[in-house]
């Protein structure tokens, strides 16, 4: 029984993603190296409804080109490896209240008065029960129900990020990430979603309510997290027992 137990305990550590927690005891978690995020295995090229392609003829003697934004060289980011300033300012905050009161009764009977002259044998078959009333119920219903929920978010972030695909309609496809380290607590911070370059500002930055599919991750790993974090063996108890 013993050897079997050890069999299976690495197989269950690395499911469980124990062994680079293991591997990092006694130090800090090891930062990801920068790379490009098209080339990860995740990465999957963005599809969206785009409209129909429109074309600019150049105008004789005109220093001005159809379709540009701007008379000189825009500087903002626009083109595939350009960075961005992604602004996350969320203030989010609701507070619910739901009371519910529901109240039921019912009271039903039955009787046989006549039945081919059998009703007579029910008072002898019954002990002495009356035909015109075999059968009486009622029941009853009462519920209530009171649900309350506040809830209050505040978030702000502030990272670079580089755009990874140009949409046929002039849409920029934008990934941020950024890992911070502090003792031996890492924060992971993920920004990505599609903006337009006309909601670019000057300074080179935009609002995350600005950002299409707009995908914002904040969290982190380490000694911290690892205290706060319900060990897998609970979670997975919380999520099989019904009661």
């Amino acid at each position: 029984m013993n050897a079997r137990l050890l069999l299976f305990l690495p197989a269950l550590l690395a499911g469980c993603g124990n062994l680079q927690r293991l591997s990092e005891v006694g130090r800090p978690p090891a930062m990801t190296p920068a790379s490009d995020p098209t080339k990860e295995a995740s990465y999957r090229p963005l599809t969206m409804p785009m409209p129909s392609p429109q074309r600019f003829e150049p105008q004789a003697q005109a220093l001005w080109r159809n379709g540009s934004r701007a008379f000189f060289k825009d500087q903002r980011a626009a083109n595939v490896g350009d960075l961005v300033t992604v602004l996350v300012r969320i203030a989010d905050s609701a507070d619910l209240k739901n009371n519910t009161t529901a109240t039921r009764a019912g009271t039903q009977n039955f009787g046989l008065p006549n039945f081919f002259g059998l009703e007579a044998a029910v008072p002898h078959m019954l002990a002495g029960s009356s035909a015109a009333s075999l059968l009486s119920g009622n029941g009853g219903t009462s519920n209530k129900g009171t649900a309350e929920t506040a809830r209050n978010e505040t978030v702000q972030l502030r990272l670079a990020g580089v755009i990874t695909q140009v949409l046929p309609n002039g849409n920029l496809v934008v990934a941020a990430r950024q890992e911070v380290r502090v003792g031996s607590e890492l924060r992971d911070l993920q920004v990505s979603g599609v903006i337009r370059p006309q909601d670019i500002a000057s300074d080179n930055t935009v609002l995350h309510d600005r950002m299409a599919e707009a995908r914002i991750a904040y969290g982190g790993r380490g000694q911290l997290t690892d205290v706060q974090t319900p060990r897998w063996g609970q979670q997975v108890m919380d999520i099989l027992l019904p009661f």
